[in-house]
């Protein structure tokens, strides 16, 4: 039996055309006629462009800041009170102190904010989930270029990657996704990676 729209061959019991999706009500028990060529069936790139990505981004940024924000707030807190309890204690040399206090609070701060964002994505990104919270709500996933789950070091590559993409003017080491053949960045062709969609 022959789909009656496209004139593909259905197996039997099918309930939809395997080549354009109609659905089986009618069909026709003859061939093709002679020199018919079914229409091309359209299917959407598996690789994520930079627009998917980009939303992605925006969506594990808001949830850094929040998670970083928090850890901000209960470290400056902590400082706060070590400061007040050592002016309290030595209010001669308050001079000496606050600065020291504020170079070792900013000094955290970064500490903080870079390995937590290298765990982030590396862990996320290696883990069965296979993407960041902002990816899995898309539906990306990354993996390297045989559609394989990536390794903790391959993630932690990519991540620390993204630095020298970040150093590329106007972005354009992350637009490199919107036009690439894989929908590659800059980073992802360093670390061997792929985002894809998933299926």
């Amino acid at each position: 039996m022959f789909c009656a729209k496209c004139g593909t061959a259905l197996a039997e019991g099918a309930g939809f055309c395997g080549g354009c999706g109609q659905r089986v009500g009618i069909v026709s028990v003859a061939a093709p006629a002679p020199g018919y060529v079914p229409p091309p069936i359209l299917q959407r790139s598996p690789y994520a462009g930079f627009w998917l990505r980009f939303v992605a981004y925006l969506i594990d940024a808001a949830i850094l800041s929040v998670g970083f924000g928090i850890v901000a707030i209960l470290v400056a807190a902590f400082l706060g009170v070590s400061l007040f309890h050592g002016l309290n204690h030595d209010f001669d040399n308050a001079d000496e102190v606050v600065p020291v206090m504020l170079i070792g609070f900013i000094f955290l701060a970064v500490v903080l904010l870079v390995a937590g964002m290298w765990l982030y994505y590396a862990l996320m990104e290696s883990s069965v989930h296979q993407g960041t919270l902002g990816k899995m709500a898309l539906g990306l996933t990354v993996t390297d270029l045989q559609g394989r789950r990536v390794s903790f070091g391959r993630a932690t590559g990519r991540y620390f990657a993204k630095m020298i993409t970040g150093l590329i003017p106007f972005a354009i080491g992350y637009i490199m996704a919107g036009f690439t053949e894989k929908k590659q960045a800059l980073h992802d062709m360093v670390a061997g990676c792929l985002v894809l969609r998933r299926v």
